[in-house]
């Protein structure tokens, strides 16, 4: 769609396109030859990025194959998610730390008796690194760690929360669903199948930095020749994960600037209707939902008739038993 006639600027998907249904919680994203169908009431995450000029915008969203709203667990874990990404959102700003964030979606998940799923990181976004070193956490534990680090002005963020019915810790069940990868730029090694080389030249051509499908390859000839290419760690993949068989997850993702009058959410996706059975009445969730994404305009500068200060708009209510259009708003 973006177009510049004047001079050419790369541009294109940063982050394929994955479809992940119900108990399956990331990175499913089908090759051609896959042909599994969506069902009725099936729970899906869609998640996918893109950038102009190596910056980069991702989001995801979570939407349920039905009409009408959305109720009992499948609600409430897709309001645990979608509050503690809009708390995330008031969280992720300059002079607030990384840990901060990582307990406070914790506590909303819990709310809705739902846990935030182990492993998720959010990253800073730079220019073509869709993986920048300041990490948010989604669970800490002794297994997972990343340096503390303090949010700073004019950094772009993927803020990515996944909240799960189930135990929030997903396994990886067959490494064939793996179809995305992402070059490793740091490894070298000389392959010895024919396959491998061609296949490997075709991603340093098309793919040197972003994560990229299978699906961009030609599909027998590829299957092949990643195998070699990930046992010698030349590709990152991204695995498939699992929460149990009856598990619901949501994932929800958005890609925040922190500008100088405040954050700025950039990927939006409005929500189904929800009627979560859970009631949200912990005055800390609360008070996080109650801070503004804008700061107040410094100095006793005139405000325009007819226009509210950014600083002053509603604040994010929690979605529970006793807001149950609180989506639809």
């Amino acid at each position: 769609m973006y177009k510049n006639a004047k001079r050419k600027i790369e541009r294109g998907v940063a982050f394929p396109t994955c479809l992940s249904v119900n108990n399956i919680v990331c990175h499913f994203s089908p090759l051609a030859s896959d042909t599994s169908e969506l069902q009725e009431g099936d729970m899906v995450k869609i998640d996918m990025g893109c950038h102009i000029d190596g910056f980069i915008a991702v989001v995801a969203h979570t939407h349920v194959v039905q009409e009408g709203p959305v109720n009992d667990r499948k609600a409430d874990v897709i309001a645990a998610a979608n509050t503690a990404a809009e708390v995330a959102l008031r969280l992720v700003r300059p002079g607030k730390k990384n840990k901060d964030v990582t307990d406070a979606i914790q506590k909303v998940a819990a709310a809705y008796d739902c846990k935030i799923v182990e492993g998720v990181l959010s990253h800073q976004l730079k220019q073509f690194v869709i993986d920048g070193n300041k990490v948010i956490l989604s669970v800490s534990n002794p297994d997972t760690r990343v340096d503390d680090a303090e949010f700073e002005e004019n950094e772009v963020y993927a803020v990515d929360i996944v909240a799960s019915t189930g135990e929030g810790k997903p396994k990886l069940l067959d490494e064939k669903q793996t179809t995305i990868y992402k070059r490793a730029v740091d490894k070298n090694y000389h392959l010895k199948m024919k396959t491998s080389r061609f296949i490997f030249s075709e991603i340093n051509q098309k793919f040197p930095i972003l994560p990229f499908t299978a699906r961009a390859l030609e599909e027998k000839r590829a299957r092949l020749g990643l195998v070699e290419c990930v046992n010698h760690d030349l590709l990152q993949p991204y695995p498939v994960l699992h929460e149990k068989p009856g598990d619901y997850v949501a994932h929800i993702k958005f890609t925040v600037l922190l500008m100088p009058n405040g954050s700025d959410r950039i990927t939006l996706h409005p929500l189904q209707e929800l009627q979560p059975t859970k009631t949200i009445d912990d005055p800390e969730i609360k008070g996080w939902l109650a801070l503004g994404t804008k700061t107040k305009k410094k100095g006793g500068g005139k405000k325009k008739k007819g226009k509210k200060n950014e600083g002053d708009k509603a604040d994010a209510e929690p979605m529970d038993a006793s807001k149950t259009d609180a989506a639809a708003s």
